[in-house]
C-alpha cells in the first residue's frame, strides 16, 4: 500500500484548495469564477469582525480581490448561485443540476424536523408566497409576515412567512437573486437561475458519482466520511457503494497518509495524485477565515497539520480559551498560530488583541514582520488604515532574529 509522507499531504492538500502558490494575480470575472470553481465552494457567514468570511477566503488565495466583484458574478453574470453544502455557501452554477437532487432530500428530510423546530402555520404561508414574488417581483424577509406574531426567542424563532422563505429557497422553489446588505432577497428560481441550468437533474447514480469523485478531486486523498462530508449530499451507504465499485475498476487506490505526528490513516486517492510533484507553498503568511474551506473539516486539519481548531463565538466569554473570533496563521504548509483581531472602522484601525504560536513554532523578528505585513495588508482589505497592538498582545517570548 502506497504512503504519503506528512509533508507531501500537506503540500497536496494545500494547492487544491489554492494555497500553495502566490496570492497575487487577477481576481474579477472568469477568473475569480474559476477560483471559486477550483476550491469547491465558497462558505457565507454573516459575522464581520474583519471582513465577511466569504470575501476573506477569496482574498486570501487572491489579495486584489475585492467584494464588489464576487457580487457581479451573483447577482449580474449569474455565473455562481448561493445555496446549502455543509452550511449556507456560494457555488459554480455549473453545478445547479446537481442540486435538485438536494432539493427533494432536503424536503423529505427536513419536513420532520422543521415541524418540531418552528412555530406552526409556514407551510399554509407557501402558495400566498409564491404568488406574492409571481406577481410583485422579489422579496425578503422584511416584506412578508405582516400581522404575524414574531417571535423573540432567538436565531430560529422565525415568524411563519420567513420560515416559509428559507423552506422555499431550501427546497429549490425559490433562488437568492441578491443580498441587499447581509439580508437575503428571494425570486422565484425560473427568473434567477439560468435555463441551460435548469435541465432535467441527472440520475441519482450520475450525483453519486460526480458526488464522489469531485470531493476526491477536491481533497486530494480521502477516506469515505471525507468524502461523505465534502458536499454534504449522500448517505453513507451511497458512498460506500461508490468507492466498492472504484476500487474494483482501479480507479482509486487505498493508501496511507501520515498525520503530523506521523500516525497513518488510510484514504483513497486517484492513482495520478500520487505522481504529483504538489509545489512547495511560499513563505508568505496568510490570515485565514475560520470558514476556510480548507478548514472546515477539523478533524482532518488536526491529523493533518496538528492544528487543534474550535471556533468560539458560540461558547460564554469566560470560558473561551482564546477568543470570539480568531482567525488560523498559515506560513508556507504549516499552521503556526492564530490571531485575534478585529476591524473598528469608525477609528479606521485593526485592532491586534492577541496572537497565539502554536508549539514549537519560534516567534522570530523576521516572522512577526511577516505577519505585520500582513496584517496590514487586510487592514486595508477591513477599510481601515493603521494596524494597532494591545499590550500584551504577543502569546509567548520572542526568540532569535
Amino acid at each position: 500500500m502506497t504512503r504519503i509522507d506528512n509533508a507531501t499531504a500537506r503540500r497536496i492538500f494545500l494547492d487544491r484548495h489554492a494555497l500553495a502558490e502566490s496570492s497575487s494575480g487577477p481576481a474579477t470575472g472568469a477568473d475569480l469564477a474559476a477560483l471559486i470553481d477550483r476550491i469547491g465552494f465558497v462558505q457565507i457567514d454573516s459575522i464581520n469582525t474583519v471582513a465577511r468570511a466569504h470575501d476573506m477566503i477569496l482574498w486570501s488565495r487572491r489579495q486584489s480581490y475585492r467584494p464588489p466583484a464576487l457580487k457581479r458574478l451573483l447577482e449580474t453574470d449569474r455565473a455562481l448561485f448561493e445555496h446549502w453544502t455543509h452550511d449556507a455557501s456560494i457555488l459554480p452554477m455549473r453545478l445547479y443540476p446537481f442540486w435538485q437532487h438536494r432539493f427533494e432530500r432536503d424536503a423529505l428530510r427536513l419536513r420532520d424536523n422543521w415541524q418540531r423546530w418552528f412555530r406552526d402555520g409556514y407551510a399554509a404561508q407557501f402558495d400566498t408566497i409564491l404568488n406574492r414574488i409571481a406577481r410583485d417581483g422579489p422579496v425578503s424577509t422584511s416584506d412578508v409576515g405582516e400581522g404575524e406574531v414574531r417571535g423573540k426567542g432567538g436565531w430560529w424563532d422565525w415568524h411563519p412567512s420567513k420560515t416559509a422563505l428559507e423552506w422555499l429557497w431550501r427546497t429549490g422553489q425559490l433562488a437568492i437573486t441578491r443580498r441587499d446588505g447581509f439580508r437575503k432577497v428571494y425570486d422565484l428560481t425560473e427568473r434567477v437561475i439560468p435555463a441551460a441550468h435548469r435541465s432535467p437533474a441527472p440520475d441519482a447514480s450520475a450525483l453519486t458519482d460526480w458526488a464522489c469523485r469531485s470531493a476526491l478531486s477536491h481533497l486530494g486523498f480521502a477516506n469515505e466520511t471525507e468524502l461523505r462530508g465534502y458536499w454534504n449530499a449522500l448517505r453513507p451507504d451511497e458512498v460506500k457503494a461508490w468507492v466498492a465499485t472504484a476500487r474494483a475498476s482501479g480507479e482509486v487506490t487505498e493508501i496511507t497518509v501520515a498525520g503530523a505526528d506521523g500516525t497513518p490513516r488510510r484514504a483513497l486517492a486517484f492513482p495520478a495524485t500520487l505522481t504529483e510533484t504538489p509545489p512547495e507553498p511560499p513563505a508568505r503568511l496568510r490570515i485565514l477565515s475560520p470558514f476556510d474551506p480548507a478548514l472546515r473539516d477539523r478533524n482532518r486539519i488536526e491529523h493533518l497539520f496538528g492544528f487543534h481548531y474550535r471556533i468560539e463565538v458560540f461558547v460564554p466569554e469566560a470560558k473561551r480559551r482564546y477568543g470570539y473570533y480568531v482567525f488560523p496563521v498559515l506560513q508556507g504548509a504549516t499552521l503556526i498560530g492564530r490571531i485575534d483581531a478585529k476591524a473598528f472602522r469608525a477609528e479606521n484601525t485593526l485592532r491586534v488583541r492577541a496572537f497565539w504560536p502554536e508549539a514549537g513554532v519560534t516567534t522570530t523578528k523576521q516572522r512577526l514582520a511577516r505577519l505585520d505585513a500582513e496584517l496590514h495588508r487586510l487592514a486595508v482589505f477591513a477599510g481601515c488604515d493603521r494596524v494597532e497592538y494591545l499590550p500584551d498582545w504577543l502569546q509567548g517570548s520572542l526568540r532569535g532574529a
